[in-house]
């Protein structure tokens, strides 16, 4: 697994935690400066290379630079369409600017082919593009918001789905509870996000492992 750094907000603790999780780190350009003050040494940085200092750049092994010039994509997309991994965990993808922020779910939706949990201080976020199962604490809660039209069906969950069409201009599913026992989302297509709270993160990834394979 692979620990992705962006330029929004991010503490110590949460990347030492997705470190100890995902111990290859790829940071985007912006983020660089970031992870040399942490003592980190990045095994890859991506971007435009249009937020990285020449004093950040000069620190930095040049063969670890990955830069993609093109402008018609965020450097968390550049980024995450590069990764070759199981799973990325991304931080710093959350907070500050909404219009990056929304940037980045769209970018979750748009390469269903490369799983990646972005995790913030309160919440995590993934795309779901096919079914998973999920072991969630009793009353946990569970939101699912769709980036798409797409039928989603649902069990272990307080209020269930069944084949309900969710899109983002009509009916949405968010704040749900988990009852006893996993909780199993099934969407038909691509473009639902699942959040939940930071706690359920292993859950998370346990569950994206799986329906991988």
């Amino acid at each position: 697994m692979v620990t992705l750094l962006g330029g929004g907000e991010l503490t110590p603790e949460t990347v030492s935690e997705l470190l100890t999780l995902a111990p290859n780190l790829v940071v985007c350009d912006g983020a660089a400066a970031r992870a040399l003050a942490l003592g980190l040494t990045p095994d890859r940085v991506v971007g435009d290379m249009d937020s990285i200092a020449d004093a950040t750049r000069a620190r930095l092994d040049p063969a670890t630079l990955h830069e993609i010039t093109e402008q018609d994509s965020t450097d968390f997309d550049k980024a995450l369409r590069t990764i070759a991994a199981p799973l990325v965990l991304g931080a710093g993808f959350t907070g500050r600017r909404l219009d990056h922020e929304l940037a980045c779910y769209n970018a979750l939706v748009r390469h269903p082919d490369r799983p990646c949990i972005l995790v913030g201080g309160h919440d995590i976020c993934f795309h779901a593009p096919r079914p998973l199962r999920l072991d969630l604490a009793p009353g946990g809660r569970v939101s699912l918001f769709p980036m798409a039209e797409v039928v989603v069906s649902t069990s272990g969950l307080e209020w269930e789905l069944e084949r309900l069409r969710l899109a983002p201009w009509a009916r949405v599913g968010t704040s749900n509870r988990a009852r006893s026992g996993p909780v199993e989302i099934a969407p038909e297509g691509a473009g639902l996000l699942v959040i939940l709270p930071r706690a359920s993160l292993a859950a998370a990834i346990a569950a994206l492992s799986s329906s991988a394979r």
